[in-house]
């Protein structure tokens, strides 16, 4: 739904590590680029306040197939708040 998009979007935005979002916008995130069909998490881990999370996110491209994008995402705790630094990703 769009309420739910809006407030995903508003999640992001709040949550990325402002030094790693360079000037991301909720416009740009809002453009759709793909349809998500499942997202699943192969692990995670933390240690203090650092933390990962490794995940598969699938999705159909612009024509219609089936891709795949697989993303280690790095985490940081802040004054309690956890927050988005980074990742490796790789797309097929």
């Amino acid at each position: 739904s769009i309420f739910f998009s809006l407030e995903m979007i508003n999640h992001l935005l709040k949550t990325w590590f402002p030094a790693t979002a360079k000037g991301l916008t909720a416009k740009a995130l809002s453009e759709p680029s793909c349809e998500w069909l499942k997202l699943e998490v192969l692990n995670r881990f933390q240690k203090g306040d650092d933390g990962e999370v490794e995940f598969n996110a699938y999705y159909h491209d612009a024509s219609g197939d089936v891709k795949l994008m697989h993303e280690k995402s790095i985490f940081r705790r802040v004054a309690g708040r956890w927050y988005y630094v980074g990742g490796e990703v790789g797309w097929t």
